[in-house]
């Protein structure tokens, strides 16, 4: 963790916790500023260290977080030490390392490491920063080379590749977070929900982004996730509420979306199933949201549906899009219906015609599918990239007049 406090993304990131709260960061054995001489590779070994820097430093209950290849280690210590770990937090890990990608990819990277350390130093960075600028993906790689030399680094991946602390998941009680960055190629998102679904305490935070590192992208997602979590107050500049976001009143565009059938799905998966499932959509729903530019709407208005504004019809549009690849990855599919109108900002909720129209016109839509009125088609058809098919005039319950109703079609 040494060289990350000092660099200029994760240094930020560190100090945001804690400024509210006592964080203790150390180096595993093997890497940064840690003992150099390792030769135990396994998990048994990192939960002594960590052991070792909790009795040093006298912690009697703390929150626990592991991070990537220390999430193991972190699992199976709170499977053993219960009593003085009050939170775990899991952010971008695994319980077991087998599936976290083919057997001719671990075996290549691992031997470009002990022959290439440069150039796979900065394979690594690719891999764990797509898209990043130039100078971020160096600057990352650097870090991997003054961590540790490619041949320590290489027997740490073969170590994860062969963990597997699957069986202790069921035993741990302690309230979980599991975060993970939804498009991320460096962990796969399911091993996540994997956990998720094993751990008896557990609920996963979807985030949106490419980008492995916590530090980098929307750190200020991982900051708050944790703090509401841990239930401590973010500080204000951290994240705007619900109030400051909404106006007041005027023209929004409004998305609304409805799992399709949800108390049919209820009465076959049961209430628990369904709910942690639906629990883990809508932290989708909301990620995706806010990196629209939108704003989830909050306060409890419409059930089990979720309910954002936008003033960019485009950008609602893309949000919308996105909606159905969320829902099928955790295999609930998705109403949704969007309009644009006045609306009125109260108590963290919006109210007004405009809102029950988007939500009619989510009725009528088809599972996966997204349906716009012929106001957000004109504000939109000029800038959102997509095409709108025809469904003719619709005759919505409560609503007066009919509305044309357009289908959203992916690419012009």
């Amino acid at each position: 963790m040494g060289h990350e406090l000092d660099d200029e993304y994760g240094g930020p990131f560190y100090e945001a916790l804690a400024r509210r709260c006592m964080v203790v960061v150390y180096d595993r054995r093997g890497v940064g500023l840690s003992d150099r001489e390792r030769t135990d590779f396994t998990v048994e070994a990192d939960v002594s260290d960590l052991e070792a820097v909790v009795d040093h430093i006298g912690l009697k209950r703390f929150a626990l977080m592991g991070n990537f290849h220390l999430g193991p280690a972190a699992i199976a210590y709170a499977s053993r030490h219960a009593q003085k770990v009050s939170r775990l937090i899991l952010y971008g890990t695994y319980a077991h390392g087998r599936d976290l990608t083919q057997d001719e990819i671990k075996t290549s990277i691992t031997s470009m490491m002990r022959t290439h350390w440069g150039m796979a130093s900065r394979t690594l960075a690719d891999i764990t920063a797509p898209g990043a600028e130039g100078d971020v993906l160096e600057r990352i790689a650097h870090i991997y080379r003054e961590s540790a030399t490619g041949d320590m680094a290489a027997s740490l991946l073969e170590m994860a590749y062969s963990t597997d602390v699957s069986e202790l998941l069921p035993k741990i009680e302690i309230p979980t977070l599991v975060l993970h960055r939804h498009q991320t190629r460096t962990v796969p998102f399911r091993l996540s929900r994997e956990l998720t679904s094993v751990l008896p305490n557990a609920q996963l935070r979807t985030l949106e982004g490419t980008l492995y590192w916590p530090w980098l992208g929307d750190s200020d997602s991982v900051v708050t996730s944790i703090f509401d979590f841990l239930g401590i107050e973010p500080e204000s500049e951290i994240v705007p509420t619900v109030a400051q976001s909404l106006p007041s009143s005027g023209t929004a565009i409004i998305l609304f979306a409805d799992i399709v059938d949800s108390t049919a799905l209820t009465e076959r998966m049961g209430d628990a199933a369904f709910r942690k499932k639906a629990r883990e959509l809508d932290e989708m729903l909301r990620s995706i949201i806010r990196n629209a530019d939108g704003t989830p709407v909050e306060g409890k208005l419409l059930g089990d549906g979720v309910l954002s504004v936008f003033t960019s019809a485009k950008d609602a549009i893309d949000a919308a899009l996105r909606f159905g690849e969320a829902g099928e990855s955790v295999g609930l599919g998705l109403h949704v219906g969007m309009h644009a109108g006045d609306v009125i900002q109260e108590d963290g909720n919006v109210f007004g015609g405009a809102v029950n129209i988007a939500a009619r016109i989510s009725g009528e839509s088809a599972a996966g599918e997204v349906l716009v009125s012929d106001t957000v088609r004109s504000l939109a058809r000029t800038s959102a990239g997509v095409s709108f098919e025809d469904r003719g005039e619709h005759e919505l319950k409560g609503i007066d007049e009919p509305q044309r109703l357009f289908a959203v079609k992916a690419g012009n």
